[in-house]
């Protein structure tokens, strides 16, 4: 089962690049992008569509697990994704964030060429399937080494995620679920440095604005140093799986 639902969303991935448009491969018209980071009129979680339509629905887990077989050829069985930065650890991420990016990427209103042909409806199905990958991902343990900088500032990365980071993600990184914030403790460091920059640059169309603006003014040194600490943060223990842990689930 694993192998064939990667093998087609390999062949939708192709189908995707070869017609040259989400809309034929989704099979139907593009749903129309929403006001992106900068548009007068954008607001960060706006809501609406998917999003709505998941976040009120009860998760159902082992739909949830036959869905994340499609995300696992890239974040891997356990979720834990690269330690390069390719890909994401996913592992105990906020399921309403995972909801929120998720439905965001299908409306177009979040860039990734890579993933969209794999998040389509006609690969994982509708608003239900949104809810039960993401409450499956929120119970998967995270990575006990992630992927991390060199070292070098830690100190004054600590100044600055206590000064700039810790209202919204917290003091530990673990973020708020209720609010839509990530948990960004034990995050590689590559993927933080990767989304830092698509942000401050406005190439994150959905992303908070606030963030944006506080982000600035920080210098190579700034960024280095404070998405090294970060990458450091180590969350609870009873959300840290043990070094070498393989997901029984893909066994």
């Amino acid at each position: 089962m694993l192998k064939l639902k990667h093998s087609l969303a390999a062949m939708v991935a192709v189908s995707a690049l070869l017609v040259g448009g989400a809309a034929i491969a989704a099979g139907g018209a593009a749903p129309q992008k929403g006001k992106s980071l900068g548009e007068e009129g954008y607001q960060w979680h706006a809501g609406g569509g998917e999003e709505d339509e998941a976040l009120h629905l009860k998760p159902n887990l082992d739909n949830g697990r036959e869905v994340y077989e499609v995300c696992s050829a890239c974040h891997q069985p356990e979720g834990w994704g690269l330690t390069d930065g390719t890909f994401p650890q996913l592992a105990g991420q906020h399921a309403k964030v995972v909801i929120k990016q998720l439905a965001d990427i299908r409306a177009l209103n979040r860039d990734n060429p890579t993933m969209y042909p794999f998040a389509l409806p006609s690969q994982i199905g509708g608003p239900q399937a949104i809810a039960d990958v993401a409450a499956y991902m929120q119970k998967l343990k995270m990575n006990p080494e992630p992927g991390v900088g060199d070292g070098k500032d830690l100190e004054h990365g600590k100044k600055l995620y206590k000064e700039n980071c810790e209202r919204c993600h917290g003091a530990d990184g673990a973020g708020d679920n209720d609010k839509f914030y990530p948990r960004i403790q034990a995050q590689h460091y590559n993927y933080l440095m990767r989304q830092y920059q698509w942000i401050k640059e406005g190439k994150r169309r959905n992303a908070n604005p606030d963030m944006m603006k506080q982000i600035q003014n920080f210098s190579e040194r700034d960024t280095k140093a404070v998405l090294d600490y970060t990458s450091r943060l180590k969350p609870p223990a009873n959300l840290t799986a043990p070094k070498g842990w393989k997901n029984p689930d893909f066994q």
